[in-house]
């Protein structure tokens, strides 16, 4: 297995990844096209963060976005982790453990960068087991959004 940064080759199974984790994970229907430019627009520019995936035999696998957020309490980066897919056929064999080391070395290469965080559903348990088992605590925050009335990124 081959674990890289994703290159724009890899934006059609990154769309497909998202729009089967939000299925699966919050039975969300995504808008395939509003997916695929997301992935393209994050492949094609650094500055809003990037990809990494785990290649088996000429596919992709595996894959997490990270993206930034700024702590002036810190005065350093944040790393969010986000987008987790694995493939069901490769569960269960430590290829999330993978990525999230291989994040953790990257920022190991950052001084700005302070620590890690992710966003869960609340009913995912097999990944709230998974996460700790790694290290990584849950907080006392709760996340609140509040969309622009024309965004549209699911069906219905």
């Amino acid at each position: 297995m081959n674990l890289r940064r994703a290159i724009i080759a890899d934006a059609q199974a990154l769309a497909d990844f998202n729009i089967n984790m939000a299925q699966e994970t919050e039975g969300i229907e995504l808008i395939p096209e509003v997916i695929r430019a997301g992935v393209e627009a994050m492949i094609n520019n650094r500055q809003m963060g990037f990809y990494l995936v785990v290649e088996d035999e000429g596919e992709i696998a595996a894959s997490l976005m990270v993206t930034t957020e700024w702590s002036d309490w810190r005065n350093g980066l944040f790393w969010w982790i986000q987008s987790v897919y694995v493939r069901p056929q490769n569960r269960r064999q430590g290829l999330y453990r993978q990525l999230y080391r291989r994040v953790k070395s990257l920022a190991e290469e950052e001084s700005n960068v302070c620590g890690f965080r992710l966003y869960v559903e609340h009913d995912n348990r097999a990944a709230h087991l998974t996460y700790r088992s790694l290290g990584m605590e849950e907080t006392a925050y709760k996340l609140y959004e509040e969309l622009k009335p024309d965004t549209r990124y699911r069906k219905n």
